[in-house]
């Protein structure tokens, strides 16, 4: 009986695993567009202090996205398929470089990109807090970058957790997600700020 119940286990955690990998594939290749809040935290590799900002998150494929910090501090990083531009309130600066530079094997490629297994190997992971995690490891080394987990609930994505090459975490918890949406053409653009300083890189 015991060995029963272990198989029975072993296969719906194979089951909740497989559908895990299979809503990821699903989210890369049906939903072409979304927004959702987020509110992200980010711990130090010695685990003892936390930062915790929030903002909402839009995208359209192929690889255009913004996200908008609103707390504590307003940054605004918008893509619009050919550049990238990141911008800081408080110091009224923004820089801006090729997407082609900057996108590359990042959260950003995995959410907006057009082609998720030409640049990621998918892994699934345990469960864990309601959640089921797929590990996504870049096919070209990326120092940055020490690990990159989503979590589905469902066909839902409702968390992604960023290891950096420092040790860094970084998860973001999202809501009032929707996908497939639309999202005014104006989301994607950059417009400088009266004032402000521009940094091209």
């Amino acid at each position: 009986m015991k060995k029963i119940l272990l198989s029975l286990t072993l296969l719906l955690t194979g089951l909740a695993h497989a559908d895990a990998v299979d809503a990821l594939r699903d989210f890369g290749r049906e939903v072409k567009s979304g927004k959702a809040n987020f509110t992200q935290t980010v711990t130090s590799p010695d685990g003892k202090r936390k930062k915790v900002s929030s903002g909402s998150f839009e995208f359209q494929r192929p690889n255009q996205f913004r996200f908008a910090y609103a707390k504590p501090f307003e940054q605004v990083i918008v893509a619009d398929g050919h550049k990238v531009w990141i911008y800081d309130a408080d110091l009224n600066q923004a820089s801006s470089r090729k997407l082609t530079d900057a996108l590359g094997a990042t959260p950003a490629a995995l959410l907006a990109g057009t082609n998720l297994e030409r640049d990621f190997a998918l892994k699934a992971l345990p469960a864990e807090a309601g959640l089921d995690w797929v590990q996504a490891v870049a096919k070209q080394a990326d120092s940055t970058l020490q690990s990159l987990k989503l979590g589905f609930r469902g066909k839902e994505l409702a968390a992604m957790e960023i290891l950096d090459g420092f040790g860094q975490r970084s998860r973001l918890e999202f809501s009032a997600v929707q996908t497939n949406v639309a999202v005014p053409a104006e989301r994607f653009q950059f417009k400088l700020p009266a004032g402000a300083d521009l940094i091209e890189q």
